[in-house]
């Protein structure tokens, strides 16, 4: 055997590399697996804390402090429940009065948040829903798992507080 041969073998038989290189084909999988779950997780976290924040909003519909508010106005007060997640500015409202049992119309339409939002803060023992949207950007959507609902990887956030006024 020659020299070149027998170091040809030796460098074939080699494996102290290939742990480095299993894990160079492995960890793209398995960081953008950390980032979908992370991801995942913060959209349920926002969730809760945009229903939280619905919630504590539409108190001051239900105890009649948002009768003469205006829907700008409403985000203001909503705002600093939720700003620590959400930009303000891009938070859609809407709330509708009821006599009756509610007949709401649907959030998405065509891939896009409805523009059909109202702003009725009702009268005293009318029944009152309100609902928050947010439409949350979503990063990891080409690996496979998309959880995007709107268009342009997108996921509408809503919180919902159905409630009759109180005698104000």
């Amino acid at each position: 055997m020659t020299a070149g041969r027998t170091r040809a073998r030796l460098w074939v038989h080699d494996r102290s590399g290939s742990a480095a290189i299993e894990f160079a084909m492995i960890a793209p999988i398995f960081v953008g697996l950390l980032v979908a779950i992370f991801e995942i997780g913060l959209v349920f976290f926002a969730g809760q804390t945009l229903e939280t924040g619905a919630a504590d909003a539409a108190r001051l519909v239900m105890t009649g402090q948002a009768q003469k508010m205006t829907v700008d106005q409403f985000k203001a007060a909503l705002c600093p429940k939720i700003s620590m997640l959400f930009d303000c500015n891009q938070i859609s409202v809407d709330i509708r009065a009821f006599d009756i049992t509610p007949t709401i119309p649907p959030a998405i339409v065509a891939g896009k948040l409805t523009t059909d939002l109202s702003f009725q803060t009702g009268s005293a023992g009318q029944i009152v829903v309100v609902r928050v949207f947010y439409q949350w950007p979503l990063l990891v959507t080409g690996l496979g798992f998309d959880a995007s609902n709107l268009a342009g990887n997108k996921r509408l956030l809503t919180a919902t507080a159905s409630f009759r006024n109180e005698p104000f």
